[in-house]
């Protein structure tokens, strides 16, 4: 509630900022700002700074779409983004208490043997921020992809986004390789315990609620559906891109040796 605080004051007072010329600069400075945390979330090695860098980059989004007058898709990916993103938070909150307060992930690694239910969870809700069809983060973020592509904006408005959305693939997927796909890299000390069982009553919940509350808002808060007329690529574009995504993030977070200096050669980007 507290970061999302300035974009649900934003929605309920769209009607006062409707044509006015501040939306064009918020336009600009929000979709800077998808781009900006996205590319530095792939720098970062700090778990929960990667997870706040992406919720930045969510609210470029919710921004982005809130300039250009569509407030009920900014709310409704706001609803959606706090499902899965509080999921998110509370797996990775779990995660360092059971590696011993060390938040880096370069020390983490091959989770999903010792807490399995803990990692099916950030699983499912890295993925359905990724907006993998079906999930609840595919059905707000797809619909406000669509209507940019649908409307007269220039082509570096059009780049910004869909190449924020490919980053948002690229640190989650390099987020998952480093935390799942790895070896245990902790020091000699093996300190990770059975599952919280506590946590994990109220992070089911939001599993369930992260599943299906993208479907479920769309049927209740939409009085008529969008019409979206599209040719095929353009409709898939978000498709394209989130593949491309998976591809450089596994390229990138290969764990081998070229991999890493790779890496290090775009860092001045």
């Amino acid at each position: 509630t507290l970061v999302t605080a300035g974009v649900y004051l934003l929605i309920r007072f769209n009607m006062m900022l409707i044509d006015m010329l501040f939306l064009k600069l918020l336009l600009l400075l929000s979709g800077l700002t998808m781009f900006m945390a996205g590319i530095s979330a792939n720098y970062e090695f700090d778990l929960k700074k990667i997870i706040a860098l992406s919720t930045l980059s969510q609210l470029g989004l919710m921004m982005s779409i809130l300039s250009m007058g569509l407030s009920d898709l900014a709310f409704f990916h706001l609803l959606t983004h706090a499902m899965f993103k509080a999921l998110l938070f509370m797996c990775a909150g779990v995660i360092i208490h059971m590696m011993n307060d060390i938040q880096d992930i370069r020390y983490m690694g091959g989770i999903s043997m010792y807490i399995p239910l803990t990692s099916l969870c950030l699983n499912i809700s890295n993925l359905s921020l990724c907006g993998i069809p079906f999930l609840a983060g595919f059905y707000s973020k797809d619909l406000i992809l669509e209507l940019v592509s649908m409307s007269n904006l220039n082509m570096m408005i059009f780049f910004l986004y869909y190449i924020s959305t490919g980053l948002t693939m690229y640190y989650t997927i390099r987020m998952l390789m480093y935390l799942m796909v790895n070896d245990y890299n902790l020091l000699s000390i093996y300190k990770l315990y059975d599952e919280d069982y506590i946590m994990l009553k109220s992070m089911f919940l939001l599993l369930f609620m992260s599943l299906i509350t993208g479907s479920l808002l769309m049927w209740l808060i939409f009085n008529y559906p969008y019409m979206i007329y599209l040719p095929f690529n353009m409709k898939m574009m978000v498709m394209y891109v989130s593949f491309i995504g998976l591809l450089m993030g596994y390229l990138i977070s290969n764990m081998k040796i070229y991999s890493m200096n790779k890496f290090l050669y775009i860092y001045n980007l």
